[in-house]
């Protein structure tokens, strides 16, 4: 159950509110939006306390949550979610694409790659400074020089940037660069870092970890919402599965589950779930055709050259010619692209 205070509610009506629901041993929490504090409680309050919280007149509305995940629910908030970075409106009609290379890996061939999805149709930059590598001796990032030539890029082409937080002690620097922060899939119950990023005034682009499920993942994302940040993207990007063809196995459901479940925008990653390029443009209209907000591609000059995930990535042209049947698709089902 979520309580939901009036937007000129007072501290000290607060307070009370909060002693009423422990006087009955539940447990509260305290989180808000923007507007308003939002107190969480643990439990199933009977008919005592919901009539002693409606006779409040500093509460809104109780509002009664089926799910583990409060504020990330869909009985919390039954609207979509819906924001803006950079001129970029994230779960709206138009189809989200969020494209660059899996890493910077230079100035020039990162600007150049830039520029190139830029005329592609790309909304968002994306581009690793810093790189989780199953290997100790793979190509690490290029730390904060990789920042400074994600932020020229944004400068040269006008499109916001995304690009991995990989621990809390790097949050500030990260978040001083960035237009919206990506937290990867081994770092999805990183609930230190979670609870960091739920205190940062960026958007947050969480990826589903590898062998999450739908649930882990939506309650990875309740840390980031029941500490104050609501700008929340979820991203499926493939789970583990006995098969190995593919990187990883794209669960396409995990798409309209989650919009089901949550009003929280949902994207997909199709380079990262199949680790091949030629299947991405396929699943990128198999997403999109599933109701996903924004596909986030990677796309590399030279992929045979690349220091990270050349295999997945499109060339520049393959990636244009992507764009033409997905914007076919998108106005099928009534949106854009």
């Amino acid at each position: 159950m979520v309580i939901v205070m009036n937007p000129n509610a007072a501290e000290e009506e607060i307070d009370q509110v909060m002693k009423s629901i422990r006087s009955l041993h539940f447990d509260v929490y305290r989180s808000k939006d923007r507007y308003r504090a939002l107190l969480g409680i643990i439990g199933q309050p009977g008919e005592d306390l919901c009539s002693i919280l409606e006779a409040m007149p500093s509460v809104e509305k109780i509002v009664p949550v089926s799910q583990p995940f409060m504020l990330a629910s869909r009985d919390f908030k039954n609207e979509k979610t819906t924001f803006e970075v950079g001129g970029v409106e994230i779960g709206g009609e138009k189809i989200v694409i969020i494209s660059g290379p899996c890493a910077v890996e230079g100035r020039e061939s990162y600007l150049q790659t830039a520029e190139a999805v830029k005329q592609g149709g790309a909304d968002i930059l994306r581009g690793g400074a810093y790189k989780p590598r199953t290997s100790p001796y793979s190509f690490q990032g290029l730390e904060e020089e990789g920042l400074k030539i994600l932020a020229e890029a944004r400068e040269r082409t006008g499109l916001p940037i995304i690009t991995e937080v990989m621990d809390q002690h790097s949050v500030e620097l990260v978040a001083r660069y960035t237009d919206i922060v990506q937290v990867g899939a081994r770092n999805m119950q990183n609930f230190k870092l979670l609870k960091e990023l739920g205190q940062l005034d960026k958007p947050v682009l969480l990826k589903r970890g590898m062998s999450a499920t739908i649930e882990e993942w939506l309650m990875a994302a309740e840390y980031l919402l029941s500490n104050g940040n609501y700008r929340v993207i979820l991203c499926e990007r493939g789970i583990r599965t006995f098969e190995t063809y593919t990187r990883n196995t794209l669960d396409l459901s995990a798409v309209p589950v989650a919009k089901e479940l949550s009003h929280l925008p949902v994207f997909v990653d199709p380079s990262h779930s199949t680790g091949r390029w030629k299947l991405v443009p396929y699943m990128s209209l198999a997403a999109v055709a599933a109701g996903a907000d924004g596909l986030m591609v990677e796309v590399h000059t030279s992929p045979k050259e690349a220091l990270c995930d050349g295999p997945q990535s499109l060339i520049p042209e393959k990636f244009l010619q992507m764009i033409a049947p997905l914007r076919g698709v998108a106005q099928t089902i009534g949106r854009t692209l």
